[in-house]
């Protein structure tokens, strides 16, 4: 599978700085194969909602700082952007936040056990635009197949973007996840419980469409949950 980002430059603040390197050992887990014990990286046995690319770690803080009672995993490898994380869980005082500076597809292949997952978050993923570069996308077959097989069943994954075709791309790529069921007929309306983030306003004041998927892994292949309560975040 081609790689779904780029290491782009980015301002590495004196603040960020200071907060990747006081905080990395202790809230950042060195990519290496073999499953993550949830259990024993958080020290409880609260549920987990993994992020996958949380870019400046914003809307990743405020979301932990409401739901104290969940863990959550985020995947990112804009230094910067981990930096910046680090520092609002420092300045909120938060610690159910762990972080892996790695590539989502092999931490979701060799890091995450089957149904091991309560949620995934995808909010606003790289959309390479140009038509050469859509093999790129994060979002198609098989790795849909991969993130389905990470949840645990009622569990769901919320994805968000402001880019039409990739919306529908996501769509049929999602629909066609054997253990994916759609929890709307089509797109899904905003969960209210989550924050905007910095993409989604640049995306609005381009006059671009804010579209969401919503969808809950099946108990089976045969299951049909197409109805059940949305779970929140």
């Amino acid at each position: 599978m081609n790689k779904s980002y780029v290491i782009r430059a980015g301002r590495f603040t004196p603040a960020q700085k200071k907060a990747y390197e006081n905080n990395w050992s202790k809230y950042v887990l060195p990519f290496s194969e073999g499953y993550i014990d949830f259990d024993k990286l958080f020290c409880n046995t609260n549920s987990v909602t993994m992020e996958i690319g949380f870019g400046m770690g914003i809307t990743t803080a405020e979301i932990a700082e409401k739901n104290h009672d969940k863990n959550y995993l985020g995947i990112e490898v804009h230094r910067p952007g981990i930096g910046r994380l680090l520092w609002e869980m420092e300045q909120r005082n938060i610690s159910n936040i762990r972080i892996i500076e790695f590539d989502a597809v092999e931490v979701v292949e060799k890091n995450i056990r089957a149904a091991s997952l309560d949620a995934i978050h995808i909010f606003f993923p790289d959309p390479w635009p140009k038509k050469k570069h859509h093999k790129r996308r994060l979002v198609k077959r098989p790795f849909t197949d991969s993130l389905a097989r990470c949840l645990k069943p009622g569990g769901y994954l919320y994805f968000v973007t402001d880019w039409e075709d990739y919306a529908f791309q996501a769509l049929e790529e999602f629909n066609a996840a054997r253990l994916l069921s759609n929890a709307y007929d089509s797109f899904a309306p905003t969960q209210e419980w989550r924050p905007q983030t910095k993409f989604e306003k640049k995306g609005i004041a381009k006059d671009h469409v804010i579209r969401e998927l919503y969808f809950l892994r099946t108990a089976g292949e045969a299951a049909n949950l197409r109805g059940s309560n949305v779970i929140n975040g």
